[in-house]
């Protein structure tokens, strides 16, 4: 017969597994039993418990590459979908001023507060009503499905000149979420990994 497996966290990896992940030759993900690489100038404090979120997923990945070449120096940022909180620590260690992350999970709420506070950045963390107003940046790594629902939320969170970055996307989704974009913003593919891309749009 079919037996509940109850609770055996199946994602949680082993410590031995789990090295530091560089993004960029000088910005790092290092868990915290690790010493931060010698040659990392910036570095987010993140142990593993859930596998997505720790910056070893392409899509992750590719939203933080995107952070450290643009700098956010000053910015007001949006991170919609926060997860474990990784894409605002990390807008947070690139200079953005103000930075509210939301998520429709409560755990990830609280995940991110406790993330935020170990890397020593400040953010608001809340459910999406948190989210107010415009920014210069708006961050969402979710899923093609959710992101093309989502449309017309994000495009008016996002300022003038300001910058819209979404990954959770697959190649093959690429054209599905430029339409799904297309009367707000022209979304093109800027990055991509393991068959995952990354789009953005810049907001005239």
């Amino acid at each position: 017969g079919v037996r509940a497996v109850v609770d055996q966290d199946w994602v949680r990896l082993t410590q031995s597994q789990f090295a530091p992940v560089e993004i960029t030759p000088e910005f790092w993900i290092v868990p915290t039993w690790h010493e931060v690489p010698s040659q990392a100038r910036q570095a987010i404090r993140l142990d593993p418990g859930l596998a997505f979120g720790t910056g070893t997923h392409p899509t992750t990945h590719m939203c933080l590459r995107w952070i450290a070449s643009h700098g956010l120096n000053g910015h007001r940022v949006l991170d919609y979908g926060c997860g474990s909180g990784i894409l605002a620590i990390g807008a947070a260690k690139y200079g953005a001023q103000q930075i509210d992350a939301v998520d429709i999970d409560e755990a990830a709420v609280s995940s991110t507060r406790l993330n935020a506070e170990a890397n020593n950045v400040t953010l608001r963390a809340g459910l999406p009503e948190l989210a107010q107003g415009e920014y210069q940046t708006v961050l969402a790594n979710i899923l093609a499905t959710p992101l093309k629902v989502l449309a017309p939320l994000l495009c008016t969170h996002v300022a003038a000149g300001g910058n819209l970055v979404l990954a959770g996307i697959l190649e093959r989704q690429a054209e599905e979420l430029a339409q799904a974009y297309a009367p707000w913003l022209q979304l093109s593919v800027s990055d991509s990994r393991d068959g995952w891309i990354l789009m953005t749009a810049r907001k005239a």
